[in-house]
């Protein structure tokens, strides 16, 4: 059962959605004492900002309950290839991501222990060799594209939040990012989203919606969602 919410109906019935939320659609009560919420979308569709301002609206006085997971930081290490074969990956396919690797360490989290989580060059397009130490929280949020792809990750998320955002406004900050950001040129940001980045959205991360517990439209900008979402959290870090 898949619930699309919108910002008018979000905005009447929070305290209601919440309830759904916790209880899940498919009728799973949340018991791990560690709740993971994951958020996931196409490329540019907001799941940063929506994860990184949920964050900022809760975790002013719950800052060491609260932890954030990037898909991203899970792509596989390219040492052996050279730069010309790493330029070709489609980093868009499940391929190029080290998913049991995450499941492992969401599992120890889950388990009461610390967890070293790998950093990704996107420069250099491989891992870098610093590592981000994390300690056991109340509430994890992950976010990333390609989350629903994964069963044994799924099986992992108590809530699954997929933010449907048109694809030409993701277009548009994927390139302003990548750019400002990444270190790419236009032209390459260019390239890579009609040879791989659009056809994958269609191919793996469109069809994974269906996995998804709530669909939000507007990423971080659809304040009313963030509303509902903070509620949500802040009950779990409250029990």
């Amino acid at each position: 059962m898949r619930l699309f919410y919108t910002e008018l109906y979000l905005s009447k019935h929070i305290d209601q959605i919440v309830t759904v939320i916790e209880a899940k659609p498919n009728g799973k009560q949340m018991t791990n004492n560690t709740i993971i919420i994951g958020i996931t979308g196409a490329s540019g569709s907001g799941k940063t900002l929506l994860s990184n301002t949920l964050i900022e609206r809760v975790s002013s006085t719950e800052t060491d309950d609260i932890g954030l997971i990037c898909e991203d930081s899970y792509y596989h290490c390219q040492d052996h290839l050279s730069m010309q074969e790493r330029i070709q990956v489609n980093y868009d396919s499940p391929k190029s991501k080290e998913f049991d690797l995450l499941c492992d360490h969401l599992e120890a989290l889950i388990g009461g222990e610390t967890v070293q989580i790998p950093q990704y060059d996107f420069v250099n397009h491989t891992r870098s060799l610093e590592k981000v130490v994390m300690q056991p929280k109340k509430v994890i949020i992950i976010e990333g594209i390609l989350l629903f792809t994964h069963r044994r990750l799924r099986k992992l998320l108590d809530a699954k939040i997929y933010v449907d955002t048109a694809l030409d406004f993701c277009f548009i900050r994927r390139l302003k990012r990548d750019v400002g950001e990444r270190g790419r040129t236009m032209e390459s940001v260019i390239s890579q989203y009609e040879e791989t980045v659009r056809p994958s959205f269609y191919k793996f991360i469109e069809p994974s919606k269906k996995h998804a517990d709530v669909i939000i439209p507007g990423g971080g900008e659809n304040q009313v969602a963030i509303d509902v979402l903070s509620t949500y959290v802040t009950k779990l870090l409250n029990k």
